[in-house]
């Protein structure tokens, strides 16, 4: 990535804003009592393909990356993409996976002097506890960086598992609210079963499908799809924070379906949204198309420790 000054492209459609959501079809705290106090903002991404920049927030999109720092790369002795080759001693390119403006997720809290998150991985599977993708994140001052950025395309890596390797897609951050899935405590998870239950039979859609997410986002609850595993800093020893997602379920219907792009033949006064269907022609747009097992990768991060450390969870 030769040295140079890059020069917005003010012919490249850049993301609307915020998605028209649908509203929750119920009061989730006047039916489950229960949950009095659980609801938490999200930023939902809904990654669409297409050409960002790097002036523009997106996953799998080109960083600004400063032109005096090298590109990262992965020299792991036990990376392996799954059933080939072994990989040899050459370093594997990390891609770029995230890219977030303050301007653009005001929800998202940024370390003082900072105003520009990315998060790269290398794209194979790691010998670790995680088996997965191996990331790092950056924290940086867009007017720092943008006073000298590396020019042109990011460099691919040589060899790489295709379920970690993003498709460049631009982002609508979302706020939204929402309700924790695997996150309720076990004696209040089979408190509430039946009810849930009931409810379903009830109203024609469950507490899950309209009150809790499980794609790529900002904040909230981690996308589980499993049991919860929040780590602890090894720093200090606490909980660490929910920073965001990424996530290989995008909604293609339901609730969580932006509103424009619902299915034209369908009659939004008379179908309700936990119903809705996405526009076949825009459905292709959907999502960075990495698969990651069907699950995602969750990231957190400790504010109490100074340069706030991260780690990541892998869930499948």
């Amino acid at each position: 990535m030769p040295s140079g000054h890059i020069q917005q492209d003010t012919s490249r459609a850049r993301p609307a804003g915020p998605r028209p959501l649908a509203p929750i079809p119920f009061d989730v705290e006047a039916v489950f009592p229960e949950l009095a106090g659980t609801a938490r903002t999200t930023t939902l991404l809904y990654p669409r393909a297409g050409q960002p920049g790097p002036d523009d927030s997106s996953i799998g999109g080109p960083p600004l990356w400063p032109a005096d720092e090298p590109w990262p790369t992965c020299a792991e002795p036990d990376h392996y993409k799954p059933l080939a080759a072994p990989v040899g001693p050459d370093p594997v390119a990390m891609v770029p996976v995230v890219q977030l403006y303050a301007r653009d997720v005001p929800g998202l809290v940024f370390p003082a002097g900072t105003d520009l998150l990315q998060i790269l991985w290398c794209p194979l599977v790691h010998e670790d506890d995680q088996y997965a993708a191996n990331p790092r994140l950056h924290w940086r001052s867009t007017a720092l960086t943008a006073a000298d950025v590396a020019d042109g395309q990011p460099p691919r890596p040589h060899t790489a598992e295709q379920d970690y390797l993003p498709r460049p897609c631009t982002v609508s951050p979302t706020p939204a609210v929402e309700y924790p899935i695997w996150d309720l405590l076990d004696e209040l998870s089979e408190q509430l079963r039946e009810r849930f239950e009931a409810f379903r039979e009830e109203r024609g859609f469950g507490y899950f499908e309209v009150a809790t997410t499980q794609q790529s986002k900002v904040g909230g609850y981690p996308s589980w799809t499993q049991p919860p595993d929040w780590p602890d800093c090894a720093g200090c020893g606490t909980r660490m924070e929910h920073l965001l997602s990424v996530t290989a379920t995008e909604p293609g219907s339901g609730r969580w379906l932006p509103l424009d792009e619902r299915n034209p033949s369908q009659d939004q006064a008379t179908t309700p949204s936990w119903r809705a269907e996405a526009d076949p022609d825009a459905l292709d747009t959907f999502g960075h198309h990495m698969d990651m097992g069907g699950g995602g990768v969750d990231f957190f991060v400790c504010r109490t420790c100074p340069d706030t450390p991260y780690t990541h969870r892998y869930d499948r």
